[in-house]
């Protein structure tokens, strides 16, 4: 017997199957760009609309259908249908998951879903509950069966199409169409192998259809589940995932990801000003205060970059304390004009659980094209400005210019030979003397490293030393100074000249937790008295981990060797620590020496040395260079001297010539 279709539910079968197939392909782009928990949340939605929506498409081609009989469905049939649709859909989109797939995963997803699709619709066929004998044409049932793999694959090929595009306009629209008209055709194709038999004083119903109202609201109830979960998922992708992905955290900023955005959006001759900002002393806070008034304190810097948000231009945080403020159609003066502004917006103080902080920034400005040049290029002129600014004494803002592009490829120049500096022996040592002027005799000297370069010559330990300290190559660089220091020490020693030597430290001997043994080695390897030997830190060291750096040194202090603070009064006053700093003497930077004619200079000098007399330390002035800084400096109370007056730094060899003539009558003694 035969049965006859309603075209317009026929019409709505086809409409479900397109909506449910860009809807899948909608959702499953997002699984190549998830991680973790959320890549299977994104499988198990795009298998449940995908499946959904074909068992939806099926079931509303069924009502289609009108026999002519009364037909009821068997509940469990038609659920047990339904869930093979959507485990078939899960698995396929399981196996074809990994980014980078071959043609056997695809074969085994496009097999998997195909079998599904046949599954559930003659399972969905067997849920029928009718008087009448139902059998399949064979030619028909494997037409349908081949259709249903052909659209597997092509479902799942789209699919890995569009799970690698950002794609959402026509093309996506198209590729749905043809979904869901290929599941269509599988569909009236399994419909046309069915063969249903009546028997002898079967009554037929030649009124209007006989709907089973289980199939009606179960159909209703799966498509309005269908549209929940693309909205859902629309709805958390944009409102949720968006925010996630592209919105800093802690200051609400837009973050680099959305930078990356921004910059995929501008291609093109339209000009951009890059002001790459970093504030200047946010690692001391973040050492000293914590890592929670730290990310208080970028929430408060967030705050005051958002207003500066307008059409033309957007600030970012890009990590750290660094932040981006791209503008467009930018020149020169307005970049330097925006500059100057958002400076002045920083620095203002900022009051964060009852700290009042000080906080300034630097700022590099970079100007161009994405045409011109691509976006790393940009970013890194302005990042090159930027510490450019910070070397210019911080708080102002540089723009970059073909000069700093030159000093960077030096810089990186350096940066890759300075390893190969050490095994191929290029550091050498000089050596500067310390004079005693009250007793006029010599009070040591002080170990600097020296790098001879094989192709730049000499360079400068300005250069190298800052270098050294940002790749951690510092660490092994001071060994060897040390253990060529020690050796030195020793071998003047053995010649009669019992003199000290003192080495610079970095910060990054003490966070390596292995300086008393790398100290203890040298003086052991060299045979040397510890008393012999001193350590120079920073004054700004003890804002890292006072705790920590007071250990090392009582342990350092407890073998014998000296310590002494380097450039005191440049760095973070550390004037309140000095009592808990176990040192024996205190370096005046030569910023005080050189501005000895200033009475308020000298006030401070003179404080220092009363402070440090009553601290029992010694005071060292550095920077020495005429017979007026002498005078100044000894009537001010400060006896031991160090600068070019006395002499140079020098190489052992010089060092020979320099004993047989000291400075101003002086003597050496040498037994």
């Amino acid at each position: 017997m035969d049965g006859n279709y309603n075209y317009y539910i026929v019409a709505l079968s086809i409409l479900i199957a397109i909506l449910a197939s860009y809807s899948a392909l909608h959702i499953t782009s997002k699984i190549s760009h998830a991680a973790g928990k959320s890549k299977f949340f994104w499988i198990w939605a795009g298998a449940f609309v995908m499946g959904s929506g074909v068992w939806s498409m099926h079931f509303v081609g069924m009502l289609a259908f009108h026999l002519h009989v009364d037909v009821r469905y068997d509940v469990p049939l038609t659920l047990v249908s339904m869930a093979a649709s959507v485990v078939a859909s899960f698995i396929a989109f399981y196996a074809t998951m990994p980014k980078r797939i071959n043609w056997v995963k695809i074969a085994i997803g496009g097999f998997f879903m195909g079998s599904g699709i046949v599954a559930m619709h003659y399972t969905g066929m067997e849920a029928m509950v009718m008087p009448v004998k139902l059998t399949y044409d064979p030619l028909y049932w494997t037409l349908s069966a081949v259709i249903a793999l052909v659209v597997s694959y092509v479902a799942l090929l789209l699919f890995l199409r569009f799970r690698n595009s950002g794609s959402s306009g026509w093309l996506k629209w198209a590729s749905a169409v043809v979904m869901g008209f290929a599941v269509c055709g599988m569909h009236y194709t399994g419909m046309k192998a069915a063969v249903f038999e009546g028997h002898s004083g079967m009554s037929m119903d030649h009124g209007a259809p006989n709907v089973d109202l289980f199939l009606l609201y179960g159909v209703t109830v799966t498509i309005f589940l269908i549209l929940m979960v693309s909205w859902g998922a629309i709805f958390f992708d944009r409102h949720v995932l968006e925010k996630m992905a592209y919105q800093d955290a802690i200051t609400g900023l837009p973050n680099r990801n959305e930078m990356n955005r921004f910059f995929d959006t501008h291609e093109g001759d339209e000009s951009l000003g890059v002001l790459f900002l970093d504030l200047d002393q946010f690692k001391a806070i973040n050492d000293t205060l914590g890592h929670n008034i730290g990310d208080l304190l970028v929430q408060e810097v967030g705050n005051r970059l958002r207003p500066f948000n307008r059409n033309d231009r957007q600030a970012f945080r890009i990590g750290g304390d660094e932040f981006l403020i791209v503008v467009k159609n930018c020149g020169q003066e307005q970049a330097e004009q925006l500059a100057e502004t958002i400076l002045q917006r920083i620095k203002q103080p900022y009051f964060i659980e009852g700290n009042e902080l000080y906080v300034t920034g630097s700022i590099g400005i970079s100007i161009g094209s994405l045409r011109g040049s691509d976006r790393s290029t940009l970013l890194k002129t302005a990042d090159t400005a930027m510490y450019k600014a910070k070397g210019m004494g911080k708080n102002q803002y540089c723009v970059y210019d073909e000069t700093m592009g030159s000093r960077e490829v030096r810089r990186m120049e350096l940066e890759k030979d300075l390893h190969r500096a050490l095994e191929h022996n290029q550091f050498f040592v000089v050596y500067q003397p310390k004079w005693n002027v009250k007793t006029n005799s010599l009070f040591g000297f002080e170990a600097l490293i020296r790098w001879d370069h094989p192709r730049l010559g000499v360079v400068s330990p300005v250069e190298f030393i800052s270098i050294a300290e940002e790749t951690g190559f510092i660490v092994p660089m001071t060994r060897w100074t040390l253990a060529e220091a020690c050796r030195q020490c020793k071998s003047w020693q053995e010649a009669g000249l019992v003199q000290p030597v003192s080495v610079n430290l970095s910060i990054r001997l003490f966070q390596s937790g292995s300086l008393h043994e790398l100290v203890q080695g040298a003086l052991d390897k060299a045979g040397l008295d510890p008393h012999l030997l001193e350590l120079e830190i920073t004054e700004s060291m003890v804002l890292h981990d006072i705790n920590d750096i007071v250990r090392q040194l009582q342990a350092i202090r407890a073998m014998g060797v000296r310590v002494s603070m380097d450039d005191f009064g440049t760095g973070y006053s550390s004037i309140g620590l000095l009592d808990r700093i176990p040192i024996d003497a205190l370096k005046l930077d030569k910023l005080f020496t050189n501005d000895l004619v200033t009475p308020s200079k000298r006030a401070i000098i003179n404080a220092i040395v009363l402070m440090a007399e009553t601290l029992n330390l010694e005071v060292i002035a550095e920077g020495v260079e005429n017979e007026e800084h002498i005078r100044f400096l000894t009537q001010l109370g400060c006896t031991v001297m160090q600068g070019y007056y006395y002499g140079r730094p020098m190489k052992t060899d010089e060092v020979g010539e320099w004993l047989k003539k000291p400075p101003a009558g002086g003597s050496v003694e040498v037994s």
